[in-house]
C-alpha cells in the first residue's frame, strides 16, 4: 500500500493506492493520525487507486471519521470504483460519511 498526502482547497488529501487489509490498515491509521495532529482536520481519502479493502481498513474509516467528529471535522469518501464502491455500499458507508465516486464531484 502506498499512501500520498496532499492539500486541495483547505482539505487533506489522502490517496491510498494498493490493497488496504490487517496488514496495511496499521501503517494508514499511524499516517492519518501524524496528520490529525498537525491540525488538518478536513479530509478526503481518495480511493481511486485502491484495489482492495477488508474490513480492518473499513474500520479504519471509521476511526478516522469518528476522530475527526471529535475535532469538529469531516472526513469524506471519494474515488468510489468497482469493488470498493459494492463493498463501501453493501457496508452502508453513504449513510455514514459522505462518498462520492470521483473527486471532480466533491463539493467546492
Amino acid at each position: 500500500m502506498q499512501i500520498q498526502e496532499t492539500m486541495q482547497n483547505n482539505t487533506c488529501v489522502v490517496c491510498v493506492t494498493g490493497r488496504l487489509d490487517a496488514t496495511t490498515a496499521p501503517e494508514l491509521d499511524q499516517a492519518v493520525t501524524q496528520i490529525i495532529e498537525q491540525g488538518k482536520h478536513k479530509m478526503v481519502f481518495d480511493l481511486t487507486h485502491l484495489e482492495y479493502v477488508s474490513s480492518a481498513g473499513l474500520r479504519i474509516f471509521l476511526v478516522v471519521a469518528k476522530k475527526l467528529k471529535g475535532l469538529n471535522g469531516e472526513l469524506s469518501l471519494a474515488g468510489l470504483q468497482g469493488n470498493i464502491k459494492e463493498v463501501l455500499e453493501i457496508s452502508g458507508f453513504p449513510s455514514i460519511l459522505p462518498c462520492y465516486d470521483s473527486m471532480d464531484d466533491l463539493p467546492a
